[in-house]
């Protein structure tokens, strides 16, 4: 795939390099929100299929779903092989630039304000079938630090309660929550942001880079586009939202009153419980002419969610780890452990007990996994059946393993005490060192992997393979 020297500048652009590729369908009978909706993106999804878009909704919006479920519309929207996508990240994350403001956008073509703003007007799916409402689950939640004014992207879920009223979750530790926290801190009865939906990926994929709190996320969004993004202040507040949106509902957050919000069947595979949350209302609804709206699957990996979240995930923390560790090679966050509860590290440790200290580092990360494994640059962490092999023949379970317990709880995980409020459950976390005791020689057919023999002048241990294999020509295979 050659790369796309200009970024994507609307999520329209993107939707029609994807149908150019094959990767977008229209549906034109009438598809129910009512799960329906669903059960089409899982089908599709199962089988890498192609994003579909819903025209007969129930709704005066077209609904476009599945852009972000595979690996090959990831490359797409980032116009490159899977190697050059995750140096894109890092490099954005190096280079970042900030946004340029404008007074007049197309997310502004349609105003709708007051008595006439209706949350039934927008095609909103319910996902699963005890899901406690329809649920937006594209969107991204715009908010401010409200003594900095720092910017924070972020996908937070947002049900929909009834025409007037939504409902936000956001775990304790991400910013969204600790900009709420602090206004309330600071006296505030209100909070106010924007949560968009439909926009140029390069904003949907940078979302979930994990970025200090001080991070301007617009300025990272720059920097994977390679030229500053458009953003146009909101109509009813001061929260500046991406000018080419599809759609933007502006929102206040009353912290004196709350709703039941969930249960929502999400990341985990597994349903939340239902709890109180600040009730949200919308204070405007603006949108794009023809504008689409987005559905995204949740639920049992692997969904688009994680999908989703995959490529920026494991870019930004090999980023953050690499500052420490810079022998890091590569990184796994892999779907199964929803990416955020596993993680596999490639490194080539500089000395004894350096993987050990990869792994403390990588419990005390904003991630929180439960299961940190770190293997030998010549397993590929993607690879499961090469990890369970490192895990089977590198380890020794007295020696290799390590549990630390009393940890932050990772978000919505389902073995928490569900008794506590999010912010006061702990968990523990599971480490595995799988490579060789430092100072071992590890030879493969045709390669020498670890430091010289001569170096360290301790064990030998050769693994046996057949070279070439991968590049061998066998059409008969090729052609099943």
């Amino acid at each position: 795939m050659g790369h796309r020297t200009v970024p994507f500048h609307d999520f329209r652009e993107f939707l029609d390099a994807l149908r150019s590729h094959g990767e977008l369908i229209d549906v034109d009978r009438p598809v129910a929100l009512e799960l329906e909706v669903a059960k089409a993106l899982r089908k599709s999804a199962s089988t890498a299929g192609p994003a579909v878009v819903f025209t007969d909704n129930g709704t005066g919006f077209p609904l476009v779903g599945g852009v972000y479920n595979s690996r090959a519309k990831a490359l797409i929207a980032f116009g490159c092989d899977e190697d050059a996508a995750y140096d894109k990240i890092i490099t954005g994350l190096g280079n970042r630039i900030p946004p340029t403001y404008v007074t007049e956008a197309p997310v502004h073509q349609n105003v709708v304000l007051g008595d006439d703003v209706d949350l039934a007007m927008l095609p909103v799916p319910r996902y699963s079938p005890d899901d406690g409402g329809p649920y937006i689950t594209s969107g991204f939640v715009v908010s401010h630090d409200p003594e900095t004014g720092i910017p924070d992207i972020g996908h937070y879920r947002c049900e929909i309660v009834d025409r007037k009223t939504m409902s936000m979750m956001a775990a304790p530790g991400h910013r969204f929550a600790k900009n709420m926290a602090k206004a309330q801190r600071l006296g505030h009865t209100t909070f106010r942001g924007a949560l968009v939906v439909g926009v140029d990926p390069m904003i949907a994929y940078a979302c979930p880079i994990q970025t200090t709190d001080d991070t301007d996320d617009w300025e990272v969004v720059g920097g994977l586009r390679g030229e500053g993004v458009e953003l146009v202040k909101c109509v009813t507040n001061d929260v500046a939202v991406p000018a080419h949106a599809e759609v933007v509902v502006e929102f206040e957050v009353d912290f004196t009153e709350t709703v039941s919000e969930g249960p929502l069947g999400e990341y985990t595979g597994y349903y939340t419980p239902a709890s109180a949350k600040p009730v949200v209302r919308p204070t405007a609804i603006t949108h794009r002419d023809g504008a689409y709206f987005q559905a995204l699957l949740t639920g049992r990996p692997t969904t688009e969610n994680h999908i989703l979240k995959l490529l920026p995930f494991e870019a930004s923390f090999t980023h953050q780890m690499r500052q420490q560790f810079p022998t890091i090679e590569r990184v796994s966050i892999p779907p199964s452990g929803g990416v955020f509860f596993r993680v596999v590290i490639a490194m080539r440790p500089r000395y004894a007990g350096e993987a050990r200290s990869a792994i403390l580092a990588a419990m005390g990360s904003n991630m929180r996994p439960k299961t940190v494994i770190v293997v030998d640059p010549d397993v590929d962490v993607h690879n499961s059946e090469e990890v369970e092999w490192a895990l089977a023949f590198r380890t020794q379970p007295a020696r290799d393993v390590i549990i630390v317990g009393d940890l932050p709880g990772g978000a919505l995980d389902p073995t928490a005490d569900e008794s506590l409020p999010p912010d006061q459950r702990t968990g523990s976390a599971l480490g595995i060192d799988a490579t060789y005791p430092y100072g071992t020689v590890v030879k493969t057919v045709g390669d020498v992997c670890g430091p010289a023999l001569a170096e360290h002048g301790k064990e030998f241990v050769e693994v046996a393979d057949v070279p070439g294999w991968r590049d061998y020509d066998f059409p008969e295979l090729d052609g099943k």
